[in-house]
């Protein structure tokens, strides 16, 4: 499988010294974000590659996600909340009385939340009500959406696919689907789907058992990317001025890799691909 297509050059450590990294997210200046989850802290690395720490006491935030109201929104599974923080790292409410692990937003402020220990995805709305909008899968963990934001992306940690979801005006999920078809560890029966995102080409991003594996539209895998380290793959986001830094959270550590891509920010205009090639 080919690699060299996407990546330049070999992975670099951002951060280090913590306990699990998590959530990586981007906003609109190319700065990322990232949890500590047994820390319960979210920390900035800004451009020139300074990390700080953004938040503290987060709820043992998990998956991170800006929106289009320039928030960082964040599951603070520890409080059972959807937190927004703004700039200065001060916390709302979002939503509460729900389990979460990973979200994504789309352009104009509809909340997709994954909860593996329900196995089921919810939706927020603007008003921060929520529902129930899928159920069934052993255990719904990364989520995110196409780049022109009319499917819904959700992978089972604990089986070989993505599956995708038309998305409906109402933010309900229709045409639930296996999608895309992930490569497993020789003995395996699950992926360890975890993180995922997309490019403005349509490919989808998913950090699994084997490495970081990217698929083509049509659902099939185009080459898989080795760990920078021996633990848990848990999270990808394209980041940088030009949104083409590939970052990585991976056990104690965060990393980065030149990328040929471009990543796409949801809380921008959707974008739409050219059609898949079969």
């Amino acid at each position: 499988m080919q690699t060299t297509s996407i990546v330049d050059g070999e992975w670099e450590v951002v951060s280090s010294g913590h306990k699990f990294t998590e959530g990586p997210a981007v906003n609109a200046k190319g700065e990322l974000f990232f949890t500590d989850i047994p820390n319960s802290r979210i920390h900035k690395v800004n451009l020139d590659g300074k990390v700080s720490i953004f938040a503290e006491d987060t709820g043992n935030a998990n998956g991170l996600k800006f929106g289009p109201d320039g928030r960082l929104y964040a599951c603070a599974n520890g409080k059972k909340q959807i937190v927004a923080y703004d700039e200065s790292g001060k916390a709302s409410v979002v939503a509460e009385g729900l389990e979460s692990n990973d979200l994504t937003i789309t352009q104009d402020g509809k909340i997709y939340v994954t909860d593996p220990n329900n196995k089921q995805v919810w939706f927020i709305a603007k008003d921060g009500s929520k529902k129930v909008v899928d159920k069934g899968l052993n255990f719904p963990n990364g989520v995110c959406l196409s780049p022109d934001q009319s499917l819904l992306y959700v992978c089972d940690t604990r089986g070989q696919f993505v599956f995708s979801y038309q998305i409906a005006p109402d933010g309900t999920l229709a045409y639930k689907q296996r999608y895309h078809h992930l490569h497993l560890v020789d003995g395996s029966m699950q992926s360890g789907a975890d993180g995922m995102e997309v490019d403005t080409e349509g490919r989808l991003y998913v950090t699994t058992e084997m490495g970081l594996q990217f698929c083509d539209q049509a659902g099939r895998v185009n080459g898989i990317l080795a760990k920078p380290q021996s633990a848990w793959l848990s999270n990808v986001a394209f980041g940088g001025p030009d949104l083409k830094t590939l970052y990585v959270t991976c056990g104690d550590k965060v990393y980065k890799r030149a990328a040929k891509v471009k990543g796409v920010l949801t809380f921008n205009a959707p974008i739409k691909p050219q059609a898949p090639r079969l």
